[in-house]
């Protein structure tokens, strides 16, 4: 999984349309293997976002858990605390 795309379900307050998107577009990246297309590929590569945060959209709002929602500040300290560790000197 590409690092930065982060978990989005279950947090409080939901997930934004920006956050959705930038998600989409990373996994768009990801998987064309560039993060500009070209001219000629361009409108194909926007259409592939819109339509992976269409869909990622709809998940989100269909899935269930009984889990409380998180913290998305606790989350984002674990996170700087897992990449000092990995870049440490």
């Amino acid at each position: 999984m590409c690092r930065n795309i982060r978990p989005l379900n279950n947090f409080e307050p939901p997930a934004t349309t920006d956050e959705v998107h930038a998600a989409a577009l990373q996994y768009v990246r990801k998987v064309a293997g560039t993060t500009k297309p070209s001219a000629a590929n361009e409108a194909a590569f926007n259409a592939a976002v819109a339509e992976v945060a269409h869909a990622t959209q709809h998940l989100l709002e269909a899935l269930v858990t009984t889990a409380p929602p998180k913290d998305r500040e606790v989350e984002a300290e674990k996170r700087r605390a897992r990449a000092r560790a990995r870049y440490a000197s």
